[in-house]
């Protein structure tokens, strides 16, 4: 007479991969969802609509600060409150303004903060500090 039963023992010796395959084809689901599939297999010419134009990207515009102190707005010299004046005008004009902050590197750095705050004053967010590549001087 058997002490155990054989299909105790029989479940023990096997591995249920049921959640298994059902965590593949649930990653296989979502790769499948948020795989973008190819748009341009066919060639056409889409049509256009009244509608406005494409803007051209708005051009930078440059504030340089050069070794004596003097400040350039794209090669027109200026001194704060001129800047301040001129920037607010090219931001009425232009509300998407960018520009660039170029200092030589052996002028007091109170300049360029100087140069930074006029832009904070003028409301200006695209803002960008040029600068070389190391080993370029």
């Amino acid at each position: 007479m058997k002490k155990y039963s054989e299909n105790k023992h029989h479940t023990l010796s096997e591995l249920n991969i049921t959640p298994l395959l059902d965590l593949a084809f649930v990653l296989l689901v979502i790769f499948i969802i948020t795989t973008a599939p190819p748009v341009n297999d066919i060639n056409i010419s889409l049509p256009t609509a009244a509608g406005r134009p494409k803007e051209a990207p708005s051009k930078a515009n440059y504030i340089t600060v050069d070794r004596s102190g003097n400040i350039f707005l794209n090669t027109v010299p200026m001194n704060l409150d001129q800047l301040l004046k001129t920037l607010v005008d090219f931001r009425k004009v232009d509300p998407d303004l960018n520009v660039v902050v170029r200092g030589d590197s052996r002028i007091n750095y109170q300049k360029i903060i100087d140069v930074l705050d006029v832009l904070v004053s003028a409301k200006i967010e695209k803002v960008g500090l040029a600068t070389e590549t190391y080993g370029q001087q």
